[in-house]
């Protein structure tokens, strides 16, 4: 388990005058807000009006009856396993995704306590939905709120009350959903999208078709003729077309929609015109094809027609395909009745979905008219005026309302899809000066929100931007640069991040100097990424470094000069240099204590840092009382469901395990992990690792009944949320071998393990710290299985790679000496086992001190072989000082303790039965054997 501070991430800094930053930004997590009693309450005791929805109109939507049944059996329907009631419609753009769950949630308004239809294109679009849905439930309290607890509220308040339906429409990644389909139970969820993988095995999935040709042709005539009964020939010259546009639904919505304001023009007139826009439309997918030239036809009518309802869907285009409001699209000087009259000739013929307050284009109609693509293999911008609009109105609607002195929460929250979507298409050398501002403060938004990813685009922009007016290496560039390594970072990008951060880096250091703080942070950034990737080599001296300029240009004492000795101190740790780590760790809460007072948060984290340091020596006697006056500090100060404080008190349970004291670590788990799921919900990253700790302590306590099952849900859950490489998911699938492989269950253990060791291999590369655990845990348990022929090579392969890469003291090339020593035991080669036991011990006594738990294990190992080895001169000394060691550090009843205790009364009947055959008297026959084999160290 994890459980100290993050380390050295790469700091992200703003550049320009409308920028935000903080000097130091910790962990941001989606979801962390912590809402106030009261406001719990009223989640509770508010109730929604009968049809409470934001449903748009109900559509025209034929010929899907099977799909609209399927869809209700699929959320109805009780599944064996199901987390939750969900299901998903995917398919290609065009083909109805939308139309198929409108008509779902307006067929069944009566079914359902409220209805919320969830822009769900990002993370940060999805929290805006379920924002505006608190400001429907309570408008009062709302307003007087920011977006992060109006979030909290709504999440709170859809797990206190059953029979609603969330309809989550245009869902770019499944995992930005396991937030919500993971902790709400209690109603339905029903998503749409073009991914066609990575959704959960307990949601079904439905793939959707184009209509079938004859309810392609129905629905053609309804839109064209209304009421009407079409002729014979008309039906004929319907088909005819529906078959010309492939029976995709958006194509044949849209060809109706012209047909309908133009009545005067026959299906095979329309037709022709259509034959006549193939030629400029001659690249792209069949159905972009399809489409183009049916919205070519279309814009030849509108230019016509209203000029300004073209120059509105230019705009359009431009900008994020959901809720743009009618007065982004209003530019000043310009009459709002006209625009309001250009939406509603755009709505007419089905170019865009209008409200009375905003518009949706879709996502095909936006790629087309953003290029035109033509016979010659270029693509040029369709209208350049489009572009140049949509930047001018997202700037215009920026400025500060009357009455405020700056631009209000509400509109950066409404804009900011807007300016990632500029960001994201902006065309090849595009440049407009003053969006290099915009784009960098909602980046740091999103930054602060959680939404680090999200705003990469933003990043990207930015920089391009001051890049082409600054130049390489203006000092702004570079900040500019770093801010997005740092984006690249957060987001687990490594190869990206590392190689950005290096090139960034050097750049400081020829321009600012070694030792300016903008440098010094860089170097920071690189060094807590090489750390990140394991390469401790790297990323050791570089923090060194970093340390000593530091402390010579800020200061002893400069909060700078401490978070980076508490960074150098947890990558002494990492590396197993506990020696240098303490003493640095202790430095560095003293020096907080003084600077930042007693109850800092970063005070807070510095003592638990000692902490988890002198737990890691053994000394549970220091760290256990550190701990426990830590969590009540964090109690007391942040309050007792704050995700810090249960951070803290998970580690307190951790330090109670591994102290043997599963009578209060298993129930302290226990109420984390509700208080974890309660706060941040059920598949929140804490979440999980609260979880996966508790399963594990399960085990520990052989209860395989409850470890096991817990294990295997907490692995769907990570692979769910984090994906299936992600290097918690790799450690959440490590844990579960070993469940299996404690409950005797090899046949299930070593493909886990094996699996996890390759993923790790191509993850982490082959020499990464959890790459070598993960083949000495393979190697391991193909020992227990009998395969000695694979488990010594790997072991042996596994040391040597320890002892290179970590070095030849490290614990972890300790533990792997221990158990290749243990193989060969396995084996019947006491001639090897023997002096590799007795140099393992010698060194865990010298690294880790004579009393670690692991030197005791060592220790007890080796008394082990020499009793096997009929040596019990040896032995018995051993497993006595052994013994009372264990008593001392863990206790009379700890299950170390009972066994050593155990052994050592077998190896005295055993000396009892030698001395009885050597006498004159009659020999006694001894028929107890002690337990086989040393012990490995924990997988």
């Amino acid at each position: 388990m994890s459980r100290d501070e993050a380390g050295s991430e790469p700091q992200i800094e703003a550049v320009g005058e409308r920028s935000i930053a903080a000097r130091q930004i910790r962990d941001a997590y989606t979801g962390d807000v912590v809402l106030p009693p009261e406001a719990l309450q009223t989640a509770e005791r508010v109730t929604a009006a009968p049809g409470t929805s934001n449903l748009p109109p109900a559509p025209l939507c034929l010929g899907r009856e099977e799909e609209l049944a399927w869809l209700r059996g699929a959320l109805v329907g009780r599944r064996e396993g199901a987390i939750t009631q969900a299901g998903a419609v995917h398919g290609l753009g065009g083909i109805g995704k939308s139309t198929l769950a409108l008509d779902y949630a307006h067929r069944h308004r009566g079914d359902y306590t409220l209805i919320w239809w969830i822009n769900a294109a990002s993370p940060d679009a999805i929290e805006t939905s379920l924002a505006a849905l608190t400001q429907t439930l309570v408008p009062g309290w709302a307003v007087a709120t920011g977006r992060e607890v109006r979030v909290a509220w709504a999440r709170q308040w859809l797990a206190w009350h059953p029979g609603w339906l969330l309809v989550y429409d245009n869902v770019d990644d499944p995992d930005d959903l396991a937030p919500y389909t993971g902790a709400l139970h209690q109603g339905h969820h029903l998503a749409t999208s073009r991914r066609t993988t990575g959704w959960p095995d307990t949601a079904p999935t439905l793939t959707l078709g184009n209509l079938d040709p004859e309810d392609a042709v129905t629905l053609l005539c309804r839109l064209v003729f209304k009421d009407t009964m079409p002729t014979a020939r008309q039906q004929a010259d319907a088909r005819a077309l529906a078959t010309d546009l492939g029976y995709l639904p958006l194509a044949i919505k849209q060809a109706g929609a012209y047909l309908a304001q133009n009545r005067g023009i026959s299906f095979d007139a329309y037709r022709r015109r259509l034959d006549t826009k193939l030629a400029k439309t001659a690249h792209g997918l069949d159905v972009e094809r399809t489409l183009a030239r049916i919205w070519n036809v279309t814009l030849d009518a509108l230019e016509q027609a209203d000029p300004q309802a073209v120059q509105v869907l230019y705009i359009a285009a431009w900008l994020a395909p959901d809720d743009i409001p009618h007065t982004l699209l209003n530019p000043p000087g310009t009459d709002p009745d006209d625009i309001a009259e250009a939406i509603g000739i755009l709505a007419a013929y089905s170019m865009i979905t209008a409200t009375e307050t905003t518009l949706s284009i879709h996502r095909l109609v936006q790629a087309v008219l953003r290029t035109s693509q033509t016979g010659d293999d270029t693509q040029r911008p369709r209208d350049a005026r489009g572009r140049d609009r949509a930047e001018q109105a997202v700037l215009h609607s920026l400025a500060p309302p009357p009455g405020h002195d700056s631009t209000t929460d509400s509109q950066w929250d409404t804009l900011t899809p807007h300016l990632v979507t500029l960001a994201a298409t902006a065309p090849p050398g595009h440049h407009n000066s003053p969006l290099t501002g915009v784009y960098n403060t909602a980046a740091f938004r999103l930054h602060r929100q959680g939404h680090t990813v999200r705003a990469i685009p933003l990043f990207e922009a930015t920089l391009a931007q001051v890049e082409r007016v600054l130049g390489d290496t203006h000092p702004s560039t570079l900040a500019s640069r770093h801010n997005l390594a740092g984006a690249y970072y957060t987001a687990g990008d490594l190869k990206r991040a590392i190689p950005l951060l290096e090139a960034t880096l050097a750049q400081f250091e020829q321009v600012l100097g070694i030792t300016h703080t903008d440098t010094l942070s860089s170097r920071n950034s690189l060094a807590g990424a090489y750390r990140e990737a394991g390469d401790l080599k790297r990323a050791i001296p570089l923090l060194e470094a970093t340390l000593a300029q530091r402390e010579q240009v800020l200061g002893d004492i400069d909060p700078s000069t401490l978070a980076s000795r508490n960074n150098l101190a947890s990558t002494y740790r990492e590396a197993g240099d506990l020696k240098r780590a303490i003493p640095l760790f202790e430095a560095t809460l003293a020096q907080r204590e003084q600077v930042l007072g007693d109850t800092h948060p970063e005070t807070l984290t510095s003592r638990n840092n000692l902490a988890s340091a002198y737990e890691s020596t053994g000394d549970l006697k220091r760290a256990i009382p550190l701990y426990e006056a830590t969590l009540t500090q964090f109690e007391r100060m942040l309050g007792d469901t704050h995700p810090e404080t249960l951070t803290s008190r998970n580690n307190l349970a951790g330090a109670y395990r591994e102290a043997g004291d599963l009578k209060r670590a298993i129930p302290l788990y226990e109420a984390t992990l509700t208080q974890f799921e309660r706060v941040l919900g059920d598949t929140h990253p804490r979440t999980l690792t609260s979880r996966s700790n508790l399963a594990s302590t399960y085990g520990a306590a052989g209860d395989l009944k409850r470890a096991i099952p817990l294990l295997e849900t907490t692995l769907a859950q990570y692979e769910q949320v984090l994906g299936d490489t992600h290097p918690d998911t790799l450690n959440s699938r490590n844990s579960l071998a070993s469940a299996y492989y404690t409950a005797g269950d090899l046949k299930r253990a070593i493909p886990l393990l094996e699996a996890a060791l390759a993923q790790r291999e191509q993850v982490l590369g082959d020499t990464h710290p959890s790459t070598l655990t993960s083949r000495n845990n393979l190697a391991d348990v193909y020992r227990a299985a009998g395969d000695l022929k694979q488990a010594i090579p790997l072991l042996e392969t596994t040391l040597a790679q320890c002892k290179q890469v970590l070095g030849d003291t490290h614990p972890d090339t300790l533990n792997s000496r221990n158990n290749l020593a243990g193989a060969y035991y396995t084996a019947g080669d006491l001639k090897r086992a023997i002096p590799l036991l007795e140099a393992a011990l010698a060194q865990r006594e010298q690294v880790l001190g004579d009393t670690h738990p692991d030197t005791l294990l060592s220790r007890n190992n080796l008394a082990h072989v020499y009793y096997t080895a009929g040596d019990l001169k040896r032995a018995i000394p051993l497993l006595e000082t052994t013994l009372a060691q264990y008593e001392q550090a863990l206790g009379d009843t700890h299950p170390r303790t009972v066994s050593s205790r155990n052994y050592l009364a077998y190896a005295r009947l055993a000396t009892q039965a030698v001395q009885q055959t050597n006498t004159a008297t009659s020999a006694t026959n001894h028929d107890q054997q002690p337990p086989s084999g040393t012990e490995q160290q924990p997988l």
